[in-house]
C-alpha cells in the first residue's frame, strides 16, 4: 500500500461544495415535512438483484450470522413507511462490490426519499425542482423533457426498445457497429441495456432528460401498470444516469416472486444466492402506504455542479486511497 497518495482527492472548494449541497437538500426536505431517518448500514439480508452485489461482513471468530453492507437503504426505509412513519429520506454511504470506474466507486453517497400520496410522474416534478435548486447558482439547466422508454429508443436507435425481438435488437447494435461482447446470449434486458448505455447514452450529453414506462421484466420493485409497462423512471443529466425512481409496488406476494425470479437468474449465472429481506415483506404484506420513491447518486450530482470529468475528482479519498 502505498503512503505517498495520503492527501485527498478533492480539493477544499469541492469539499465545500459537497457542504453546501448536503445542507440545500436537507433544507429543501425540511420545507416540505419531509423527515430524515437513519437506518443501519447492516443486515442479515441481502439483494437478489443479479445485476448488484453486496459486500459481506464476516465476523471472523465467532459463528455470527455473516451482515450485508447494504447496496441501498431501500428496504428498512420502505419497513418505516409501512410503520407509519410519512414521507421520509435519507443520505447515507452505500456499498456495491465490482462497480468501479469513471462513474462509480464501490462506497458511494445516495439521497433516498419517498413521498406518500406520490406516483412516479408527481415525485419527477420534485426531483426536477431539487436539482434545479442545487444547480442555480452555478449553470443554467437545460429544460427537463420526459419520454417514455420506447420513444428514447425510437428516437435514438430506431428500434422499438419495448417490441423488438433479440433479433431485432442484435441487428441494431451490429448495424450501429457497437462491440458485443461474447458472453451476450439472449437475454432481451442485456440487449436493451447495451444499446441503451452503447448507442443512446451518448446522445444525451446535452439533455435533462427523465425516461419513464420501463419494460415490465426491468421493474425491480415498481409497480406494473394495467397496460404492461413499470411505472418507473431515471433521470438522465448531461448524459450521466443520476435518479432512478418508482411508484412503489405494495403487493408483498408480487414482491416476493420477483425476488424468487432473480434468485433463479443469479443461480442460473453462476452467482451466490442472497437471503431474501423476510423483514420487508412482511412490512409490504402489512401495508405499504402509496408511495413513490427515488435514489439520486450524490457523488454523480456533485460531478455535474463542479464540471469534473470523474467520479473521484469529487472524493475526498476515492477505493484506491481509502
Amino acid at each position: 500500500m502505498p503512503v505517498s497518495d495520503w492527501r485527498p482527492v478533492a480539493g477544499v472548494e469541492r469539499m465545500r461544495l459537497r457542504a453546501e449541497v448536503l445542507q440545500q437538500l436537507r433544507d429543501f426536505m425540511q420545507q416540505r415535512s419531509v423527515l430524515e431517518v437513519d437506518t443501519p448500514t447492516l443486515s442479515v439480508a441481502g439483494v437478489t438483484d443479479p445485476c448488484i452485489e453486496s459486500m459481506i461482513l464476516n465476523s471472523q471468530g465467532n459463528k455470527e450470522t455473516p451482515r450485508f453492507l447494504h447496496t441501498s437503504p431501500e428496504y428498512p426505509m420502505k419497513r418505516l413507511l409501512a410503520a407509519g412513519s410519512g414521507s421520509i429520506y435519507q443520505v447515507c454511504k452505500v456499498f456495491r462490490a465490482g462497480e468501479q470506474g469513471r462513474l462509480h466507486n464501490p462506497e458511494f453517497t445516495l439521497l433516498e426519499w419517498y413521498r406518500v400520496g406520490y406516483d412516479h410522474l408527481r415525485l419527477m416534478d420534485e426531483v426536477a425542482e431539487l436539482v434545479r435548486l442545487l444547480f442555480a447558482d452555478i449553470r443554467v439547466l437545460p429544460s427537463f423533457e420526459r419520454m417514455t422508454y420506447q420513444d428514447l429508443f425510437l428516437k435514438y436507435a430506431a428500434v422499438d426498445g419495448m417490441q423488438a425481438s433479440v433479433d431485432e435488437l442484435r441487428a441494431c447494435a451490429q448495424s450501429h457497429q457497437i462491440s458485443i461482447p461474447v458472453s451476450m446470449g439472449d437475454d432481451w434486458d442485456e440487449w436493451r441495456d447495451l444499446i441503451l448505455t452503447q448507442l443512446i447514452e451518448p446522445q444525451l450529453h446535452e439533455r435533462a432528460i427523465f425516461v419513464y414506462h420501463y419494460p415490465a421484466s426491468q421493474a425491480s420493485l415498481a409497480r406494473l401498470h394495467e397496460e404492461g409497462y413499470a411505472e418507473r423512471f431515471e433521470l438522465y443529466l448531461y448524459g450521466v444516469e443520476l435518479a432512478n425512481g418508482f411508484h412503489e409496488l405494495s403487493n408483498a406476494d408480487e414482491q416476493r416472486r420477483r425476488f424468487v425470479m432473480e434468485q433463479q437468474q443469479r443461480i442460473a449465472n453462476g452467482l451466490p444466492e442472497r437471503p431474501m429481506d423476510e423483514r420487508l415483506l412482511a412490512a409490504i404484506a402489512e401495508g405499504l402506504p402509496d408511495c413513490a420513491g427515488v435514489a439520486l447518486g450524490i457523488d454523480r450530482l456533485l460531478m455535474l455542479l463542479a464540471g469534473a470529468e470523474c467520479l473521484d475528482d469529487v472524493l475526498c479519498f476515492p477505493f484506491g486511497r481509502a
